[in-house]
């Protein structure tokens, strides 16, 4: 999708995939909030989150290895799109190109290849036709360091 500028002169990417996006003016979430308070912590959870995966993300550009910080990439989405059902065991679509991943992560695109094709290599991963295919939840869990937690991911009884 791509979003015009006031000037129409230049337009830049806003999604990879088709989206909808929807503004609410903050008036109206104050009031929503305010009748109703369970939505208030819900909306409060999420927005911590969306924090958590800021930092993790941070320390995937600033802290981690190439291979970790790719791992990591592919481990939080199995779970980000397992919750809302857009996996198949552990396998979901992966729309970006090699020149998107490396812009996510911080790396040019050589170096995405000889990453992914280590990943590859070290049988953690398939890559095949947009879709990644995890081999080895643990050993990819293992090369990445990764810790679900920041997700608030667990189930809990009411």
């Amino acid at each position: 999708m791509r979003r015009e500028t006031r000037d129409r002169s230049s337009s830049y990417e806003v999604t990879l995939t088709r989206a909808q996006v929807g503004i609410v003016p903050h008036d109206r979430i104050r009031d929503v909030t305010a009748r109703h308070p369970h939505l208030a912590r819900v909306y409060w959870l999420m927005t911590n989150i969306d924090a958590a995966i800021h930092r993790e993300w941070t320390a995937s550009v600033g802290r981690r290895t190439a291979l970790a910080g790719m791992a990591h990439l592919f481990c939080e989405l199995l779970l980000r799109l397992e919750v809302i059902g857009c996996t198949s065991g552990n396998s979901y679509d992966f729309p970006l190109t090699q020149a998107e991943l490396g812009e996510c992560l911080g790396l040019t695109p050589v170096h995405v290849n000889r990453t992914l094709q280590e990943l590859r290599r070290m049988g953690l991963i398939q890559l095949e036709e947009r879709r990644v295919t995890i081999l080895d939840l643990d050993g990819l869990q293992d090369v990445a360091a990764f810790d679900p937690q920041y997700l608030y991911l667990e189930k809990r009884s009411r």
